[in-house]
């Protein structure tokens, strides 16, 4: 019993240490398509605009613009791990977006037909937003070296007082 605990130990921290190199990797590759996405978006912006009008969304060139420019400068910001939560969160929201305007079909089959619902286009986007959302950027981003900076330069305000 104690050879299998100490394994299932080791096994636990093998999987903690490859804990923010999977999230990096994610960040990496996942904000380099959000970047190419948005990149597209916006070197054919009128075939967006006329996409948009077709769903019916309202003010089509101010949604295609910001849309494009979200996932061009999302997956930037994402890939360098700045901002990642909230990036992550903003990501996230244009895939779910998608879905339920773009892809509504994909949706609604999520129970009968899972399959739908995970080979639409925004899931993995979708899905790679929502780790870094939940699990954070890991220890290889911006945001990390910029919350061990203010912690390691905190100062400690001095007591009033007698």
């Amino acid at each position: 019993m104690k050879f299998i605990d100490r394994a299932y130990k080791w096994f636990l921290r093998v999987a903690n240490a490859l804990q923010s190199p999977l999230l990096l990797a994610i960040r990496l590759y996942w904000g380099w398509q959000f970047w190419q996405t948005g990149m597209g978006k916006l070197s054919n912006i009128p075939k967006v605009v006329d996409y948009f009008t077709s769903l019916g969304l309202p003010v089509p060139t101010l949604n295609a613009y910001f849309i494009a420019a979200l996932e061009a400068a999302g997956g930037i910001l994402l890939a360098l791990g700045l901002g990642s939560r909230l990036i992550a969160l903003l990501l996230a929201g244009d895939m779910i977006g998608a879905y339920v305007i773009a892809d509504r079909e994909a949706l609604t089959s999520v129970i009968s037909d899972p399959s739908k619902f995970y080979n639409a286009d925004a899931f993995t986007f979708m899905f790679a937003s929502l780790l870094v959302l939940f699990f954070g950027p890991g220890w290889f981003a911006i945001d990390t070296a910029i919350a061990w900076y203010r912690k390691k330069h905190q100062k400690t305000a001095a007591p009033m007082g007698s």
